[in-house]
């Protein structure tokens, strides 16, 4: 009985559209992460059925304080509903951990992926070469990242070309299973997200803002005091060119500030280039268009964090999470040779 349904739930997943995505606890939410990431799992939400899920199991790649995953954690799910992820518009907001089958499905599929598919893995070699201890974590997490996937019948993942070799794993870990145990994964196709904005760090604008950076002064976090926030912006990286112009190139400063002014009020950065003669109303612009798009987040965030709602809403989101991965996890169970009972 359980087998039928599972099955009937993956042969569904082409009727609805179902988009998943994670984000890591590793750092605050950022600027550059808010503007090329979430603002848009905002907007694809009306698409079909949306899971949000924070990603705190992939935390435990790297040695943290044992509080601060669960902190960042706790910050980071509030940050997805005050930015607009809206239960009560289909989304379901979990956390990983929540979800016990997202740990119990790795270790059947760390069995069908081979130690040489993971060892080739390239954050895999970047980050082991970076790390005095590598822990095992590291070297199978992309089985997790692909169960992510597969737990939820994904058909199409938006990807970047960082997170190509991942999904191609996850297309080879699917295919093995279903090649030796019967039909049971969907296999999930790859497609080109929505041109997201690429912000840069404002001090250094060749590189991403990134919370690797450990807030600094380059880096807006989401939940910056406003006082802050303008002092970034203002002592933001420019040039000694002293006309503005869209040029990645020769002016990677004021293209960031062109960038993120274009992000915050939708309008195109070049042409944006064109209203100014220098740097400091650009300067005082960005930082306008930027406080108009934080403050009512960061409004809605303390709202949440008073009213503690968080609980409860995480908890239904693991609940629903964990009714559809169920389904999957009895299915591969069953199809592998394990009595289910």
């Amino acid at each position: 009985m359980v087998q039928a349904e599972a099955r009937r739930s993956v042969d569904m997943v082409g009727l609805m559209a179902r988009t998943l995505s994670g984000i890591k606890p590793t750092g605050p939410l950022t600027l550059g992460r808010y503007l090329g990431a979430v603002r848009h799992w905002v907007d694809e939400q009306s698409s079909g059925e949306a899971f949000y899920f924070v990603a705190d199991l992939h935390a435990l790649t790297t040695v943290q304080e044992p509080g601060e995953v669960a902190a960042r954690t706790v910050e980071l799910a509030t940050l997805l509903v005050a930015a607009g992820v809206d239960p009560q518009r289909g989304s379901t907001v979990f956390v990983q951990s929540h979800v016990r089958q997202h740990a119990e499905m790795t270790f059947m599929l760390e069995c069908v992926t081979s130690f040489g598919e993971l060892r080739r893995m390239t954050q895999f070699k970047d980050k082991s070469g970076e790390q005095d201890f590598v822990s095992g974590g590291l070297l199978t997490y992309p089985v997790l990242m692909a169960v992510d996937i597969l737990l939820y019948g994904i058909e199409r993942v938006p990807v970047g070309d960082d997170q190509r070799q991942h999904l191609e794993l996850t297309r080879t870990i699917a295919q093995r299973f279903n090649s030796r145990y019967g039909d049971t994964f969907v296999l999930p196709e790859a497609v080109v997200p929505p041109v997201a904005a690429r912000i840069k760090d404002l001090q250094d604008p060749t590189r991403k803002m990134s919370a690797s950076s450990t807030a600094g002064p380059g880096v807006i976090d989401m939940l910056d005091p406003v006082d802050d926030i303008v002092k970034k912006i203002r002592r933001a990286t420019t040039d000694t060119v002293g006309s503005v112009a869209y040029d990645a190139e020769k002016q990677p400063g004021v293209s960031n500030l062109l960038d993120i002014l274009g992000a915050c009020t939708d309008e195109d950065p070049e042409k944006l280039a064109e209203r100014y003669d220098g740097y400091g109303q650009l300067k005082a612009d960005c930082a306008d268009a930027v406080l108009d798009v934080v403050r009512p987040i960061q409004d809605r965030y303390r709202e949440l964090e008073r009213s503690g709602a968080m609980s409860s809403l995480l908890a239904d989101g693991a609940k629903h999470a964990s009714g559809i991965a169920e389904l999957a996890i009895r299915r591969a169970q069953a199809n592998r040779g394990l009595w289910t009972g």
